[in-house]
């Protein structure tokens, strides 16, 4: 019985169940092969351990070379000739040879170690007729014939090889190739005493010379070692595929509840949550979970890909990367989604995008809990909070979280865009751009908002619209605390603070924060305008920028205001305009204080105190601070005017400028003073009239030390100290100040008086006129002197008056000191001493130094006397006899 156990076990050794590989078949295989070999190799070992097999007290030699990174095939040595199961690797043909050239010297010891062979297997022979009289109840119960243990006769015989012990098995398991094979066969048998019977067992095994290769699973004999080889894979697989199709995943992981098929594979999972990463390149100190990463690791530092497509000539680090790039040029997607029919060329690709129907998101960041669907994207979203960046660009110094993005960004130093669009030539750094770009033609729009039902091309951008709803912004700047729905937006609002601006414009050496804000400047060099109106046929530099446009030709305004119910046609426009009901002005100079809604707008006030003005017209060297308001400006010179008013025609530059006039036939004034409760049609006009109840005049002269409320003002009066009248009228050569001024003196030569009282259909030049003629019918005097309780029409004429109390007379004759308290009376003054009387009676050719005495004049001639006195119904000429 003793004898019977320790037999059992020599059976049950690693080698058994081991399968080897020469140098050339391990050459086949790649590197995932490879490391599943190695992986089941050990589990094998650690199973054999556990069942307690005494003769494993020494590692085998398949698993020594796994344990020190070697490679795990086995290699020729010189002078051996043994060939164990699962440890040769030499091929038939080459053991033989090897046999001839030893036998003649060794066939003393052959002889000798031959009466051992013949005694264990006389021995054996014993053994097994004990088992089968044990088993012979045990075949009358199988109706198939066969033993307790499922092996055939004849694989019986070819088990009793195996019991022979291993320094002499090759003995029996090749034939001799010598003259005296006969002979040695014949001393052997008469050497044994026991007779016939066991004669018989022995000559009956089957010793074909053709059959030398016995498999230790069933028992199967091979001409060749690569059979063997073969047949031994082919059971593995076998029983591999098996275990998928039944769902057998017996191991399970304590901390995640995940199974899996074998306990390699649980163990490589385990290693996750211990952080343990056995393999280590000294090059980067970089760690790696199995040898094969760290394998496909080293040929990023040494470059080496072997494996090159024939369709575009790019190399690969392994073949199975070849393969699944080979499949972006056949279209070949074997993977595909149930859900939504999406076809993938990967299945862990399809097993992640799974993850967004079932929104299973298994790991979790523990410092701000947003959860993923893969570790690798927790790693990759820790590295955020870490602000780990291993790749570095060369050029400029930049670091990335990827390598990848560092191969993308280095594209911008060299130009590379390797993805034309076929429709407009237009190419991209990224074939995932192309195909966004590519939907703008096709109009493609599958995914669809279910709060609004807006359509977007792509996944990203519909979540990032569908934040608007949700109102999530889980990016916060430390500096000021402002949301942002993206990562991106962060960053780019960080460099506000940071005053960044690492994006330079080659033309011009502008800087910009964004590189997109580059490209846009840039096209103004190029005068690149691809976007064009149907409508009008104007042109655009951005499609957004068309769409836009567009609206004005519709009408669309889909962005209301909840206040006032005043509607826009974009969000960023609904916003501002509720910076108006907030008063929120979050953008302050730091010369004065002020505040603007807008950062473009303090950008353009700062301009002021720093009296840049970068952008001049070529027609007059007059300069402005931004390059819209020179474009404003160059109409006047080519006389453009696109905006006309369909009440009466008249046409201005700017869209801004014709829905202001649109307000005169409305009679629309949206804005009130809270102070007065009155009504303005500007915002402007409010601020304006809000100065004067503030008393603020921020501009002042130099020359005077007279304040104004506005700069436009400040400069008009300035032109009094310097003499400047750019503006002449062609009729009768009169200058004046400004171009408002020479319209208003043009009306006097056309006779045009666009303002027209209801009461008494007299007209006037200006709208103010007007206001002020219609005081004397209303008899509305709302500005009082605070010394006399006398009341005015008009704020202006309250002033006037109120210089009679002060005494203030600010302007004085330079010919004879005499002061005075209007500009205006200073003026028909100094006529008095230059002779000048511009304006001559058509009917007496007499002059007059100013337009009232020459109507005075005038009545002479028409006999016109419209003050009548009731007491006696005596005419008058002027208003100042009848008193």
């Amino acid at each position: 019985m003793a004898a019977g156990l320790s037999v059992q076990q020599v059976q049950e050794t690693f080698e058994d169940i081991a399968v080897s590989f020469s140098q050339e078949e391990w050459g086949y295989l790649d590197e995932e092969q490879k490391e599943l070999y190695r992986e089941v190799m050990k589990e094998n070992y650690q199973t054999l351990l556990s069942l307690g097999t005494g003769s494993l007290t020494v590692a085998p030699d398949i698993i020594c070379r796994i344990e020190r990174g070697e490679e795990p095939y086995i290699k020729d040595e010189p002078g051996s000739e043994e060939r164990e199961p699962g440890r040769s690797s030499c091929s038939a043909g080459h053991q033989i040879i090897q046999a001839r050239k030893r036998e003649k010297n060794k066939q003393e010891q052959i002889q000798s170690q031959l009466e051992h062979v013949c005694e264990n297997i006389s021995q054996g022979t014993k053994r097994r007729n004990r088992r089968n009289r044990q088993q012979e109840s045990e075949e009358q119960r199988n109706s198939a014939g066969d033993s307790a243990d499922g092996v055939t006769e004849c694989d019986r015989s070819n088990r009793e090889l195996n019991i022979i012990p291993e320094h002499q098995r090759h003995l029996a398991e090749k034939p001799f190739q010598n003259n005296n094979s006969d002979q040695v066969t014949s001393k052997c048998n008469q050497g044994e005493r026991k007779g016939k019977e066991q004669q018989k067992e022995f000559t009956r095994t089957p010793y074909n010379k053709k059959t030398n290769f016995i498999c230790s699973k069933s028992y199967r004999r091979f001409d060749l070692f690569s059979e063997r080889q073969m047949h031994q894979r082919s059971q593995i697989n076998l029983k591999s595929n098996q275990i998928i199709h039944q769902g057998n995943k017996k191991f399970t992981c304590t901390k995640f509840n995940k199974s899996f098929t074998w306990l390699s594979y649980l163990k490589c999972h385990q290693k996750i949550h211990t952080g343990e990463k056995p393999f280590a390149y000294i090059e980067c100190n970089k760690s790696f979970l199995r040898l094969s990463q760290l394998k496909r690791h080293q040929k990023i530092h040494t470059s080496e890909k072997p494996f090159a497509c024939i369709e575009c000539n790019k190399s690969f680090t392994s073949g199975s990367n070849l393969k699944r790039h080979q499949m972006i040029h056949t279209g070949y997607k074997p993977f595909t989604c149930t859900e939504c029919n999406k076809s993938f060329f990967r299945l862990s690709q399809l097993k992640s995008h799974q993850k967004i129907h079932t929104s299973e998101k298994p790991f979790a960041c523990t410092e701000c809990n947003n959860s993923f669907t893969s570790v690798s994207d927790l790693k990759r979203h820790q590295m955020i909070h870490t602000g780990y960046k291993p790749f570095t660009c060369t050029e400029c110094n930049k670091s990335f979280l990827r390598l990848s993005n560092l191969k993308s960004h280095q594209k911008i130093h060299t130009g590379e865009k390797p993805f034309a669009c076929t429709e407009c030539n237009k190419s991209f750094l990224w074939l995932s751009n192309l195909k966004s770009h590519q939907k703008i033609h096709t109009r493609e729009k599958p995914f669809a908002c279910t709060e609004c039902n807006k359509s977007f091309p792509l996944l990203s951008q519909l979540k990032s619209h569908q934040k608007i709803h949700t109102g999530e912004k889980p990016f916060a700047c430390t500096e000021c605390n402002k949301s942002f729905p993206r990562l991106s937006q962060l960053k780019s609002h960080h460099r506000i603070h940071t005053g960044e601006k690492p994006y330079t414009c080659t033309e011009c050496n502008k800087c910009f924060h964004q590189f997109k804000c580059l490209k846009s400047h840039q096209k103004i060099h190029t005068g690149e305008k691809p976007f064009t109106c149907t409508e009008c046929n104007k042109s655009f530099t951005y499609i957004s920028h068309l769409k836009r446009h567009q609206k004005i030709h519709t009408g669309e305004k889909p962005f209301t205001c909840t206040e006032c119910n005043k509607s826009f046609n974009n969000l960023p426009h609904l916003k501002r305009h509720q910076k108006i009901h907030t008063g929120e002005k979050p953008f302050a100079c730091t010369e004065c204080n002020k505040s603007f809604l807008r950062l473009s707008n303090l950008k353009s006030h700062q301009k002021i105190h720093t009296r840049k003005k970068p952008f001049a017209c070529t027609k007059c060297n007059k300069s402005f601070p931004r390059l819209s308001q020179l474009k404003s400006h160059q109409k006047i010179h080519t006389g453009e005017k696109p905006f006309a008013c369909t009440e009466c025609n008249k046409s201005f530059t700017k869209l801004s400028q014709l829905k202001s006039h649109h307000r005169i036939h409305t009679g629309e004034k949206p804005y009130t003073c809270t102070e007065c409760n009155k009504c303005f049609p500007h915002l402007k006009c409010l601020k304006s009239h809000q100065m004067i109840h503030t008393g603020e005049k921020p501009f002042s002269c130099t020359e005077c030390n007279k304040s104004f409320t506005y700069i436009s003002h400040l400069k008009r009066h300035q032109k009094i100290h310097t003499g400047e009248k750019p503006f002449t009228c062609t009729e009768c050569n009169k200058s004046f100040n400004n171009l408002s001024s020479l319209k208003r003196h043009q009306m006097i030569h056309t006779g045009y008086k666009p303002f027209t009282c209801t009461e008494c259909n007299k007209s006037f030049l200006r709208l103010s006129h007007l206001k002020s003629h219609q005081n004397i019918h209303t008899s509305e005097k709302p500005f009082t002197c605070t010394e006399c309780n006398k009341c005015f029409s008009y704020f202006s004429c309250l002033k006037t008056h109120q210089m009679i109390h002060t005494g203030e007379k600010p302007f004085a004759c330079t010919e004879c000191n005499k002061c005075f308290s209007y500009l205006s009376c200073l003026k028909t003054h100094q006529m008095i001493h230059t002779g000048e009387k511009p304006f001559a009676c058509t009917e007496c050719n007499k002059n007059f130094n100013n337009l009232s005495h020459l109507k005075r004049h005038q009545k002479i001639h028409t006999g016109k006397k419209p003050f009548t006195r009731t007491e006696c119904n005596k005419s008058f000429t002027q208003l100042s006899h009848l008193k």
